[in-house]
């Protein structure tokens, strides 16, 4: 029986400028694995759960790293570290609500070495796909989690369509909230998705959480001006306030008129795989004043359409309550 303590032959390339990283990857399709910090794709080829011919290691390509203004745009380049945003002046003056969200993924060492492309681009974290059971999003006809004795006390409330994992990402609602884009770039180009359409759920797509695709490459995130200087709530509930994956999160924006919203964006993360936009409560909120009886009032309809499992009930009032928590801050 082969170790699984040693990591499995491949070939490895380190290219140093973007446009050879885009002709390996256009040339070994879906052979090939691009890396950021690593932190998700290690794990998977050590256990052996999932496989790949060849590594193509971003970390030397200095044009994918940094934060850049570009007009009223700030630019981050996806090989730019957790630490990196969440420490960077621009990004904590303008939009707290990422920097928070990167300051509490995981650990700090996790964090100096994790990149925001790689947060936002990471598999979703059920035990029963990484152990490499047959599950329907590795290819078989069962989904292990949504059964009555199936361990799914972590997994989603919502649009569980053949699975039910929850998203593991942190950054992810924050981005959503913040109506960030994403940079993809192939051979044949480049080109720009919103994140609320980066991430995709498995009833569209059962095998990717990402519109991500072999020769692609996400370079940067550009967050535009609509939510600068707004106000802004986040909050991460998880078992242990270091290390652990969120059981439910939550990233808030709101523009004021007085004591009045007039405009709100409110994203859940952990309670399906992609982020969830909570529209019917932003809509609801419009007009009434920023406070504990509006928010009492508005909370419960951020579950609507919930359906819980056997063990994760409890994420229910949890999400009620971190929405109420948000709009009564």
């Amino acid at each position: 029986m082969p170790s699984h303590d040693v990591m499995p032959n491949m070939e490895l390339y380190q290219p140093a400028v973007l446009e050879d990283a885009l002709a390996i990857a256009d040339r070994l399709g879906d052979r090939g694995w691009l890396v950021g910090g690593g932190q998700d794709t290690y794990g998977w080829l050590k256990d052996r759960a999932k496989t790949t011919d060849a590594l193509i290691d971003l970390s030397g390509i200095d044009s994918l790293r940094g934060i850049r203004q570009d007009g009223d745009t700030l630019e981050i380049g996806a090989m730019t570290t957790l630490t990196e945003v969440a420490e960077n002046a621009l990004v904590r003056e303008r939009f707290s609500l990422l920097a928070e969200a990167s300051a509490i993924v995981a650990s700090p060492q996790i964090r100096n070495i994790g990149t925001i492309g790689g947060n936002v681009s990471q598999d979703v974290r059920c035990w029963y796909y990484r152990r490499g059971l047959s599950c329907y999003r590795a290819g078989g006809n069962l989904c292990y989690a949504d059964t009555p004795e199936g361990m799914n006390r972590e997994h989603a409330l919502f649009e569980g369509s053949r699975c039910v994992a929850a998203g593991a990402s942190d950054t992810a609602p924050a981005l959503v909230a913040l109506n960030a884009s994403m940079v993809i770039r192939n051979s044949g180009g480049e080109r720009e998705v919103s994140a609320e359409d980066f991430f995709v759920g498995p009833a569209l797509d059962i095998l990717n959480t990402t519109v991500l695709r072999p020769g692609d490459v996400l370079t940067a995130i550009r967050l535009p001006a609509d939510w600068r200087g707004a106000s802004f709530y986040f909050e991460k509930v998880a078992d242990r306030n270091v290390w652990d994956f969120s059981l439910v999160s939550i990233a808030a924006a709101f523009r004021l008129n007085g004591d009045s919203i007039s405009e709100a964006s409110i994203v859940c993360g952990a309670v399906q795989t992609t982020p969830r936009r909570l529209r019917n409560v932003e809509n609801a909120l419009r007009g009434m004043s920023k406070g504990m009886a509006t928010a009492e009032a508005i909370s419960p309809m951020a579950t609507a359409g919930a359906r819980a499992l056997a063990h994760n009930g409890f994420k229910i009032p949890l999400m009620q309550n971190l929405v109420k928590r948000a709009i009564a801050a």
